[in-house]
């Protein structure tokens, strides 16, 4: 439902114009789309206006947008009235999210699962490598393309670790009929 008569829509539209892109209601929660030129502008505006909790930074891949296939949502907490508002941006392929790690120091952990993740890349992050994969990992395990036959996830250069043939899923054969 169109959310751009929320009154925190308005305020959002009022200060920051045509950054703010669209705005909806869902489940009673605000989502609001913003330019990603603006991100951390709006994010250190929302933070000083009490939402200090960055909950979670979830990155999306959706393929089926071919001019910008990748989507990040802000989950953002406001303690003081218990309400909820997601910022959303959407990125054109190897576009790059401005880091939001200068407002709310737990996005340094988010971003990295992002780009873990997903693949997204954060500018200004003061730290940006894997978090839940090794570096050698081939690929980005949230990629709607990604293969889920597997692939060589390099796991190969760990050899203590994974025996031979550990790493990609090989498929069965067919017995003969």
């Amino acid at each position: 439902m169109d959310g751009s008569n929320e009154p925190r829509a308005k305020t959002l539209k009022e200060k920051f114009g045509e950054k703010i892109l669209q705005a909806k209601l869902y489940a009673g929660e605000l989502n609001v789309w913003v330019d990603p030129s603006a991100l951390v502008e709006i994010g250190r505006h929302l933070k000083e206006g009490g939402y200090t909790y960055l909950v979670d930074i979830v990155g999306i891949h959706q393929p089926k947008n071919a001019e910008k296939p990748f989507a990040l949502s802000y989950i953002l907490h406001h303690m003081g009235t218990n309400q909820r508002l997601r910022l959303k941006v959407e990125l054109k392929e190897g576009e790059e999210a401005a880091s939001v790690t200068g407002v709310w120091k737990t996005a340094n952990w988010l971003e990295r699962e992002a780009w873990d993740m997903v693949g997204i890349r954060f500018s200004g992050h003061p730290n940006l490598e894997r978090i839940l994969l090794w570096e050698e990992f081939n690929g980005h395990p949230l990629r709607k393309d990604f293969p889920i036959e597997g692939i060589d996830t390099g796991a190969a250069i760990y050899p203590e670790i994974y025996p031979e043939g550990g790493g990609p899923v090989k498929k069965k054969e067919k017995p003969n009929a």
